[in-house]
């Protein structure tokens, strides 16, 4: 599939590129990039014919959002596809008296969780104002999911679920914002929240890849029934489908366990004798489903960039994912790419 290939957006009248482009990285995650580095991803995925991106207040306390208006706003508005978040409230603050961590270098403001609807509408209009530009048109609920927020999840859920929810639907009703969703590292917490509310859209990070397809017993299933968008960020487990079973891999933040490690080796193996890149395999995956239009990709350098670029569209023969499945590394239900059915075409 080639990047720039267009997408209808679930149910809701937005078209997204197949590829899109994740701003966590320039929010400065775990290392700074520079200003020059930072611009140059943004021009050259445009070049490539880029045009759905992704931001958070979350993502470098507000850098992200700031290096991405600064990019943004001097293209065609009706030209791309724009996606932040809430949950997160920023105040101005020292430098010395701000936890920064993950990020380095972060914009100097201070962060607090508020899933509250006086908060919610407060993140959207900030946003704004960090980005300079005269919209947002998807806005996911942030990290309402165990991973983030631990013991405290089931509360801060049902909190989103009411002040969240009441911002948000009130916001699209009003055309302010096209779509609304939820943003999570867990696919049954989308599925919770598709249960209780006419979500439009979620983001997942991970839980849906070459290595894990539970979300195909109801998750997938529900989107596809409700034409709700599923956006797929961490396709490559957080390490170990790019760089494939090699010591100290990472898979999901961690050090990969034996059982990933031998799985993985044994999907190398495949890619082998079909000559295809293991990180090729990890994100056409995902796409192949019809539930979700696009993956949203995160890096840090140029050079990365354009080799995830090259990775999306390089061919792999249908036989790779029959061999896979033939293999018990594929769940036989798991949809795959079609070569027949691929729109090639770029924009």
């Amino acid at each position: 599939m080639h990047p720039s290939t267009r997408r209808k957006f679930g149910r809701v009248d937005l078209e997204v590129t197949a590829f899109g482009f994740g701003t966590a990285p320039v929010g400065n995650f775990l290392r700074p990039i520079d200003e020059a580095t930072s611009a140059a991803m943004f021009d050259h995925a445009w070049n490539a014919g880029v045009r759905f991106f992704d931001t958070a207040p979350m993502y470098g306390h507000g850098l992200s959002e700031l290096r991405t208006g600064q990019e943004l706003r001097w293209k065609r508005r009706d030209d791309f596809v724009l996606a932040s978040k809430v949950g997160r409230l920023l105040s101005p603050a020292k430098r010395g008296t701000i936890n920064f961590q993950p990020w380095v270098d972060a914009a100097p403001f201070a962060m607090r969780f508020d899933y509250s609807y006086d908060g919610t509408m407060r993140s959207f209009e900030d946003s704004l104002q960090r980005l300079a530009l005269e919209r947002i048109d998807m806005l996911f609920i942030h990290d309402v999911d165990r991973f983030t927020r631990g013991d405290a999840q089931p509360e801060v859920f049902e909190e989103a679920m009411d002040g969240c929810w009441r911002a948000l639907s009130r916001l699209r009703d009003e055309g302010l914002v096209k779509a609304i969703g939820v943003g999570v590292n867990e696919w049954e917490v989308c599925l919770a929240a598709l249960e209780r509310r006419d979500f439009d859209c979620f983001l997942l990070a991970g839980r849906y890849t070459l290595l894990e397809q539970e979300a195909l017993d109801r998750f997938l299933p529900l989107c596809e029934e409700r034409g709700a968008a599923v956006v797929v960020g961490g396709g490559f487990n957080s390490g170990i489908l790019a760089t494939g079973a090699v010591p100290g891999a990472k898979y999901n933040y961690s050090p990969a366990p034996a059982h990933v490690m031998e799985k993985v080796a044994r999907i190398e193996a495949v890619c082998r004798d079909h000559n295809v890149p293991l990180p090729a395999a990890a994100l056409q995956f995902v796409v192949a489903h019809p539930a979700v239009p696009s993956f949203m990709a995160g890096t840090r350098t140029v050079a990365q960039l354009d080799q995830n670029l090259a990775w999306f569209s390089h061919p792999i023969p249908p036989e790779f994912w029959a061999d896979l499945k033939a293999k018990g590394l594929l769940r036989e239900d798991a949809p795959v790419p079609n070569p027949e059915k691929l729109d090639q075409a770029p924009v």
